[in-house]
C-alpha cells in the first residue's frame, strides 16, 4: 500500500494553525460570554481536533472506508456531547 507524501510545508502550516487556535482558546478563556464560553471552547477544541485527525493521523488521503469509521465516530462524539451539554443546561444555578 503506497502512502501519500505530504510536504513539510503542510505540517508547518496546521502546526501553526494549531498554536493560533491554541492562543485564540487562552485568549477566549479570559473573555465572559456567559453561558456561552463553553460553546466557543468547545467549537475551537473540534476544529483543532478536525485538524488533528485530517493531517496528522493522515486522514484526508485515506480511502473512503476510513473517512467513513471517522464520519461515524464523529458523529457520535457530537451526540455525547450534545446530550452531556443539554444535561448542563438544564441544571440549576
Amino acid at each position: 500500500m503506497s502512502g501519500h507524501h505530504v510536504s513539510r510545508r503542510v505540517y508547518f502550516a496546521v502546526g501553526f494553525a494549531l498554536l493560533v487556535l491554541f492562543l485564540l482558546t487562552v485568549g477566549v478563556a479570559y473573555i465572559d460570554l456567559g453561558p456561552f464560553n463553553i460553546v466557543v471552547a468547545m467549537a475551537i477544541a473540534t476544529f483543532k481536533a478536525i485538524l488533528v485527525v485530517l493531517y496528522f493521523m493522515h486522514v484526508r488521503y485515506s480511502s473512503r472506508v476510513t473517512w467513513v469509521f471517522v464520519s461515524a465516530s464523529f458523529f457520535w462524539l457530537v451526540i455525547l456531547l450534545v446530550l452531556t451539554l443539554s444535561d448542563y443546561a438544564t441544571r440549576g444555578v
